[in-house]
């Protein structure tokens, strides 16, 4: 029985996101835990079968970080993104398109469904531009770039082929430069192109907490109104900021509903979606 009480505590979310569209963000430092990635493998081919349609857009920088140590390149970071010259790009998009987004697609596909890993570059699924580290420009990042423009349409057409996107961070811009993209932020640009249902970071801590060094502070729904609040009160520090930054901007953008959740938990994900305790902080649009 209590199997089936599962069963059907999930009923009514299978019904209710059949046909949506979820945008996936899959965290490198997930993919080195086996047992995780493959329960992430799991859960992406179950939302698959019971109708939602899903794009993953991963990252991948303890692989890359492992390369460049390999091919004794230097690594620098600064305010949380690495310094990219043309050697780390070649790095880069070796890794990201070449090795890890091949390996997702590849495991998808031996559970029958039809995913296909592309770049950014593909198509010109990502336009990008150069960013600096700071307002100010002092700080330069090299070949790291922001979004700024979506083919949302090649998207939609591989989605209505039934196919599963699992899209590298890797864009270019107008002149064919090539650029490394934040894999929050492509995620949160690509679900605001398609208007989707729900953008789902997969991180490496639980969730929200209005202090966590307090695990009962921790939120598991929030709006992002009450989110600004937060930043504003400096409730959200860290490496959060820019995180939360993101999910306001995507839900601004168009996503309705914004997950963070612990991507190391074995089958956070569809605990998240198809029960109603879930497992992770949901930001909700207004």
């Amino acid at each position: 029985m209590e199997k089936v009480n599962v069963l059907i505590e999930a009923l009514p979310y299978i019904k209710k996101f059949y046909g949506k569209t979820f945008v996936i963000k899959y965290g490198g430092s997930i993919m080195e835990h086996t047992q995780a990635k493959k329960a992430f493998i799991e859960d992406v081919v179950l939302l698959k079968l019971v109708g939602i349609n899903i794009i993953i857009v991963h990252g991948g920088g303890p692989n890359i970080s492992k390369m460049l140590k390999k091919l004794d390149i230097p690594s620098e970071f600064i305010n949380g993104l690495r310094v990219t010259d043309e050697a780390t790009m070649e790095v880069v998009e070796m890794v990201l398109s070449g090795k890890v987004n091949k390996e997702i697609a590849g495991e998808l596909c031996q559970h029958g469904i039809s995913a296909l890993g592309i770049s950014g570059r593909d198509s010109n699924l990502i336009k990008a531009k150069k960013i600096a580290s700071n307002q100010e420009g002092q700080d330069d990042l090299g070949c790291v770039g922001a979004v700024e423009e979506i083919n949302k349409d090649l998207i939609e057409d591989l989605l209505q082929s039934g196919h599963v996107p699992v899209i590298s961070p890797v864009a270019a811009d107008y002149a064919g430069n090539i650029y490394n993209i934040n894999a929050d932020y492509a995620a949160a640009e690509i679900s605001s192109a398609l208007k989707a249902e729900k953008l789902i970071l997969l991180s490496d801590v639980k969730g929200l907490y209005k202090d966590f060094n307090n695990p009962d502070t921790f939120i598991s729904e929030v709006t992002s109104v009450e989110i600004q609040k937060y930043l504003y009160e400096g409730v959200i520090t860290g490496g959060m900021i820019p995180k939360m930054q993101c999910c306001i901007q995507a839900i601004q953008d168009g996503t309705k509903d914004v997950h963070v959740i612990d991507g190391r938990k074995e089958h956070s994900l569809i605990l998240e979606i198809f029960t109603n305790d879930g497992s992770g902080t949901m930001i909700r649009g207004i």
